[in-house]
């Protein structure tokens, strides 16, 4: 808000979070604030998340990604500008969370995640996967599984994706391989981030979420949008 006199003045919590305490009321907003989550990749997905998850009031973020950004990241990577070339991206989404909220506190990890792994008590509450590498995220999995915290999974490639909340199930059940991703356009990215996001958050705030379920979004040949769900096996 800006006063009569040209003067910024930071949005009273209330202010800030006015909408989503008539969705869920002040008891389940002040809860998010003790949340701590990290979103692994700061890709299309990760900046997706970023956005979405950095301004509704969860207390605490890591975001984890070795990268730079490239050119040809921005046109799908929505926290990133031209002029952003060769800034590390971890740093740049932190920024960039943290400005839109100063509700949140978020720790850039500029380093890849087996190094973000050997990290001395790491407390999380939730895991979000947003890399485009199937090894990485059976890392993940095996991480999550040892520390007993759940994750989301998220996919994208070409006009499809998956997303899965992954609690008892594993990440064994793909097939690991080295298949580079073919080429994608930012509306699905934010799609299924988005999706990823509603699970993130309906979770954090002890609202009703069905896990190890994977949903498949895709277009079918005449263009139609379709969603299918497919039971994970248990570990």
């Amino acid at each position: 808000m800006i006063d009569t006199e040209g003067t910024f003045l930071e949005p009273s919590y209330k202010e800030y979070f006015y909408k989503q305490i008539e969705l869920w009321g002040e008891e389940t907003q002040n809860s998010l604030q003790s949340k701590k989550v990290a979103i692994i990749g700061c890709g299309g997905l990760g900046c997706s998340l970023g956005v979405s998850l950095g301004s509704s009031g969860i207390g605490e973020f890591h975001i984890v990604d070795f990268d730079k950004v490239s050119a040809y990241n921005i046109h799908r990577q929505i926290a990133f500008k031209e002029g952003d070339e060769g800034r590390f991206k971890a740093h740049l989404l932190s920024e960039i969370i943290e400005d839109r909220c100063s509700y949140t506190k978020v720790y850039p990890h500029c380093k890849d995640f087996e190094s973000f792994c050997e990290l001395d008590n790491m407390e999380l509450d939730l895991i979000i996967d947003a890399t485009d590498n199937l090894e990485v995220r059976a890392k993940i999995d095996k991480y999550a599984k040892e520390k007993n915290i759940p994750w989301i999974y998220g996919s994208v490639e070409e006009f499809h994706g998956h997303v899965c909340f992954f609690d008892k199930s594993g990440f064994d059940a793909f097939k690991i391989n080295d298949r580079k991703p073919k080429g994608i356009a930012a509306p699905i990215v934010m799609h299924i981030a988005s999706l990823q996001a509603n699970l993130a958050l309906r979770y954090l705030a002890n609202l009703p979420v069905v896990k190890d379920l994977l949903y498949y979004i895709s277009f079918d040949e005449n263009g139609q949008m379709v969603t299918e769900k497919f039971k994970m096996p248990l570990v």
